[in-house]
């Protein structure tokens, strides 16, 4: 089937947004966009067409992110270590944050991307795929090579770091008493209410446990407002820099059989 220059071209200001927010360096960004697009016309003639070429072209940026961090790091660093820490505190009924201080921040875009940067490459991968780019949980699994499963695990836990990280040291701890639904089993479910994959009943059971919980609604409150302010990173008006425009033309050039540029 092959990649078109139609859609390798129509792709670029979305890898360009992902990149951005992956790096929080412009010529960083911009370096992962040409190998990305190089990359893809390098290997053009293996898409089947069994993924969207969006998904196709953001799984090539994703891998190619990974290594480039992995080959960076001097002192590796657990990720799964940092992830379940976080995770360990949000299963604690007691544990709770500022949610007017979170959402705040999750509403300056700055404060937001700072916030970004310090997640784990995967976390941040995923949530800035699923929140600001708009792809699906099972689009997020083929651009990871993962599971469904795993990659809502990542958006999950992606989401709960930022939340958590944009609290910075504002969290408290309060009594809980006659709540229906234990806080981790609610707060479990919640990326899946906001997705709209709960059943009635489930939605009903977290609904009366949020109304409830004396510490869950802030988290909530901040998993919506760190939801919203990064589907208000994309930018639907992305502009491709001239600069960059003229790299992608001169990479690709030379790229393409023949030497005919494909952006």
């Amino acid at each position: 089937m092959g990649l078109t220059t139609d859609e390798l071209s129509a792709a670029v200001p979305s890898l360009l947004r992902y990149a951005r927010a992956l790096t929080r360096d412009p010529d960083a960004a911009e370096d992962l966009v040409q190998d990305t697009v190089v990359r893809a016309l390098e290997r053009a003639g293996d898409f089947r067409g069994e993924a969207a070429p969006q998904t196709w072209l953001h799984r090539i940026l994703h891998h190619r992110f990974v290594d480039l961090v992995r080959a960076g790091r001097c002192d590796p660093v657990d990720d799964e270590t940092l992830a379940e820490r976080v995770e360990q505190a949000w299963r604690e009924d007691a544990y709770t944050v500022d949610a007017e201080a979170v959402q705040l921040r999750a509403e300056r875009a700055e404060e937001l991307r700072d916030a970004l940067i310090h997640l784990p490459a995967a976390y941040r991968s995923a949530i800035v795929l699923h929140d600001v780019e708009g792809l699906t949980s099972a689009q997020v699994a083929e651009v990871h090579s993962v599971t469904v499963a795993a990659a809502k695990q990542r958006i999950s836990r992606g989401r709960a770091m930022l939340v958590s990280h944009l609290a910075r040291g504002t969290e408290r701890r309060a009594a809980l008493a006659g709540v229906p639904l234990r806080c981790w089993d609610a707060r479990a479910r919640v990326g899946d209410y906001l997705d709209d994959e709960l059943t009635r009943a489930e939605r009903s059971a977290l609904e009366s446990h949020l109304g409830a919980c004396p510490t869950c609604p802030a988290l909530y409150a901040g998993l919506v407002g760190v939801r919203a302010g990064l589907g208000a990173l994309r930018d639907p008006d992305t502009v491709v820099p001239p600069a960059l425009a003229e790299r992608l033309r001169v990479a690709t050039s030379a790229a393409r059989p023949g030497g005919r540029a494909a952006y």
